[in-house]
């Protein structure tokens, strides 16, 4: 909330912030809960602390802070994000269809291998992604696929599918206790949860991913005409 001030301008760089005090009573929580967030600002540069004096705003984020589209087109979800690196954390293998996360299309193949895996930007987690995909598909896919390929990019590049369907779904939560250790955000912050489900040409399902993106670096950009 503090750091939305900041980058919405209600506070200014060089403009004094309200106190601890002020602070701990506005939004009902503990002086030591005000000071653990102060003490994150300060840490991101956005703060400064004068002993006698108060705390002033250093300066606003960086202006490409939101760097990581959420794609809303197919083109787009196909491009690679550049910078990007992904990291395998698990593999299961022949799951029964029922192990898999509901999907609007398609009807389900007979089993699918489970990959768990971490995006990283700059030595910075961003994206905590389930992809499961069709246990017959899955040994074409190669280690580098696993490393360089987002979930879409990496199914419609398989030798013999042809997507015939894909849908998106978007909703906005807060990090659970697993989700906020591994992309490294406080427990309850916010992250957008995108479900992306394919289907191939004999109306098989043959990928549904669940990607959990942290919210400081979402953007989403639609074109409404």
């Amino acid at each position: 909330m503090f750091r939305r001030r900041i980058e919405q301008g209600a506070w200014k760089p060089g403009a004094q912030i309200p106190t601890v005090d002020d602070l701990a009573a506005e939004c009902g929580v503990a002086r030591a809960t005000i000071r653990q967030a102060l003490d994150q600002l300060e840490a991101e540069g956005l703060i400064e602390r004068f002993r006698a004096k108060g705390t002033f705003v250093r300066a606003a984020p960086a202006a490409n802070r939101l760097w990581c589209e959420v794609e809303t087109d197919w083109s787009g979800l196909l491009r690679s994000r550049e910078g990007a690196e992904i990291e395998t954390l698990s593999i299961r293998e022949k799951l029964p269809a029922t192990a898999v996360p509901p999907a609007e299309i398609g009807r389900p193949a007979a089993l699918y291998r489970h990959f768990h895996r971490r995006h990283w930007r700059d030595g910075q987690p961003f994206l905590l992604a389930d992809v499961y995909l069709d246990e017959r598909l899955a040994p074409k896919v190669t280690e580098e696929d696993l490393r360089t390929k987002t979930a879409l990019k990496l199914v419609a590049s398989l030798p013999g599918v042809r997507i015939g369907d894909a849908r998106q779904t978007l909703t906005i939560g807060t990090a659970d206790v697993e989700t906020a250790a591994a992309l490294r955000v406080p427990l309850n912050a916010p992250v957008a949860h995108v479900r992306r489900a394919a289907v191939d040409q004999r109306g098989v399902l043959v990928m549904v991913a669940d990607g959990i993106y942290r919210g400081d670096v979402v953007r989403i950009d639609i074109k409404l005409r």
